[in-house]
């Protein structure tokens, strides 16, 4: 027997990401246009930075709040009163060490071994890789595609629940989807969670980038104090901070001591200096913000357009996210077709094979850069589909 037989089943079945594969198949290739991972292209502005160096200098190095410092889960409140228009809480954030640690401890929360989270698929890999790795078992419910992008039937949703079932996964604006479902029906699936006594794991990272109006509907709009109900977010997308590793939980506050230990057990808390930049990015990023919004909004058209032009192109302009999830007439195998893609066209995208059941056939390209560069990508697109 080797060294890894020996290892947890549940670490060793670990799958590795399609997402992933590509990127090392293509990195570090000249000229090559990198649209594969869900990140844009700007480096983390000056004035969010400040907040870290200025933090630093102050010696602001030690171990620090489990939950959050103080000043970071009040500019949470604050932001989140600013968008919906209500009174939040300081006490129901709890800042973490990334969106995908926000997930894990939420799984962790809600499930565990022999437990299922029905979750709406093609989704995001982490989340079905995290739930398998807690021992709790995915089940998905695939979206319908038609002409007007991706829809979910709530039906099926229904008759995936079991007397296993602990939580519903809901994920939009969805990667990589772009579906983004409406307050109606919101308010359908919390009606469904509330029948069945379910928690919903509500994933709104995208909430921001929506392009029909200043956000996208969320649970916040139509649950009660007491819903079930745990909401995990990142600064990743909206302020140019992927690579920082921050996120929040907005919880039940009778949750409080369960939701700190967690974090205890696993990273103990985020830097102090870093979440000092993480207030700066809630106090004075909404202009920033504004204008990503914007560049993205003007990426997706210029992308999809051409895209559609070709007529061999299966694709819907996304709701929200910065994703344009599409399929090619006559491609099935988008595992290789992305590989080809790194290596004929130089353009780096994601295999629909990646974001499981209902995307097998389908390529996801993030629009989420500058515009000369997503037009040239586009033109690469066009001419690869042209030459198949």
């Amino acid at each position: 027997m080797s060294l890894i037989d020996h290892l947890n089943p549940l670490a060793r079945q670990a799958p590795e990401s399609g997402i992933v594969e590509v990127v090392n198949h293509g990195r570090g290739r000249p000229d090559l246009i990198p649209l594969w991972v869900g990140e844009g292209d700007l480096a983390t502005p000056e004035f969010i930075a400040r907040g870290v160096v200025e933090s630093l200098a102050k010696g602001e190095t030690f171990y620090t709040w489990q939950r959050g410092i103080p000043e970071l889960r009040r500019a949470l409140a604050d932001y989140h009163a600013r968008h919906f228009g209500r009174t939040f809480q300081p006490e129901n954030f709890f800042v973490t060490g990334s969106g995908m640690q926000s997930i894990r401890i939420a799984i962790e929360a809600v499930a565990g071994p022999g437990s299922e989270i029905v979750y709406f698929s093609p989704a995001w890999p982490n989340f079905k890789a995290a739930l398998e790795i807690s021992g709790s078992e995915p089940v998905p419910v695939v979206l319908d595609h038609g002409e007007e992008g991706w829809s979910l039937d709530l039906s099926r949703v229904e008759d995936a629940i079991t007397a296993r079932t602990r939580a519903i996964f809901v994920n939009t604006p969805a990667n990589p989807t772009g579906f983004t479902a409406g307050a109606d029906q919101l308010a359908d699936i919390l009606s469904l969670a509330r029948r069945h006594g379910l928690w919903i794991i509500a994933d709104e990272i995208y909430a921001r980038f929506f392009y029909e109006g200043a956000r996208a509907p969320s649970f916040f709009d139509v649950a009660a104090a007491e819903d079930r109900i745990l909401f995990v977010n990142s600064f990743s997308k909206n302020w140019s901070m992927t690579g920082w590793r921050i996120g929040w939980i907005h919880a039940p506050r009778e949750l409080g001591q369960v939701l700190e230990n967690l974090i205890q057990y696993s990273t103990s808390g985020v830097a102090h200096f870093m979440q000092q930049g993480a207030v700066l990015a809630l106090d004075e990023g909404e202009a920033f913000l504004a204008s990503q919004i914007d560049r993205a909004s003007r990426a997706r058209d210029l992308l999809c357009d051409a895209l559609i032009a070709t007529e061999r192109v299966r694709l819907a302009k996304p709701q929200g996210a910065f994703y344009a999830f599409f399929a090619i007439e006559g491609m099935a195998d988008t595992r290789q077709a992305a590989l080809d893609l790194v290596d004929g066209a130089g353009v780096g995208l994601a295999p629909g094979t990646a974001f499981g059941r209902g995307g097998e056939k389908f390529l996801r390209a993030c629009f989420h850069r500058r515009l000369d560069q997503v037009e040239q990508a586009a033109d690469r697109l066009v001419t690869f589909i042209n030459g198949l």
